[in-house]
């Protein structure tokens, strides 16, 4: 077990430095901290509202992840693959789950760095008025799970190919599937065919629905746990996908 958590540590660190190492995470960081900026004062009028609060900040998160959540999850197997590296990896003397694990936490720790760069939206909204700080930090606590579950399921698609941009495109349509499954146009798509068991299967899927709740700071176990679980499950699918393409280029 101990061997395990040094091998994961060992991992993070290693992929975590590799994101630093080349400007596309600046890159990233800075187009992320740009769209946040345009979606939160242009789009969603945070200062034209009169109220003080973050909703027009967060409300952009689900669509902004749909595309910068696969460009950072991209590289994690697709990568390795290209560069032919994949094979020294796993012969390293670490369990597959512990790399699969540690290289799922960088890019999450990565994703976290970005978020909290956005600190300033939440202390200009503070100077201009007396927003309920703990609704706005629940937002947050929603936002990097959201960002989780997204990395979660782009990695483990990431280790179907050895192109990143197939790895981007998969990505962008997983996580799309993801954030409209409760949507009214998909709802009433599938209700036309449907019986009602699958059609609340495909309503509990939502990530836009279960995000929301949080974002007006009802943190529901049951919310935490869909996150959680879509994490653990996409990652169980990234080593289970990495083992049955060993070999494979």
């Amino acid at each position: 077990m101990t061997g395990n958590f040094v091998g994961t540590g060992a991992i993070f660190r290693r992929e975590l430095a590799a994101y630093f190492a080349t400007p596309v995470a600046y890159v990233f960081i800075v187009g992320f901290l740009l769209l946040a900026g345009v979606s939160t004062f242009y789009v969603g009028g945070l200062l034209e509202r009169g109220q003080a609060d973050l909703r027009p900040f967060f409300q952009s998160h689900p669509w902004l992840y749909v595309v910068l959540m696969p460009a950072v999850a991209m590289r994690l197997w697709a990568e390795e693959r290209r560069a032919g590296t994949i094979e020294l990896l796993l012969t390293l003397p670490v369990d597959l789950g512990a790399v699969v694990v540690g290289k799922f936490l960088a890019a999450w720790a990565f994703t976290a760095v970005a978020l909290a760069l956005t600190a300033p939206v939440w202390l200009t909204v503070n100077a201009l008025g007396h927003p309920d700080n703990g609704v706005a930090l629940a937002g947050y606590v929603g936002s990097l799970l959201m960002a989780g579950g997204y990395l979660a399921v782009c990695g483990a698609l990431s280790a179907l190919t050895r192109n990143q941009v197939v790895a981007f495109v998969l990505g962008v349509v997983a996580c799309l599937l993801l954030t409209v499954a409760g949507s009214p146009i998909v709802l009433d798509a599938v209700a036309g065919w449907a019986p009602r068991a699958l059609i609340d299967a495909v309503a509990g899927f939502s990530v836009l629905t279960r995000f929301a709740a949080i974002m007006d700071g009802v943190i529901d176990l049951r919310d935490v746990v869909f996150f959680a679980s879509l994490i653990a499950l996409a990652l169980f699918a990234n080593a289970l996908v990495v083992d049955l393409r060993k070999g494979v280029g």
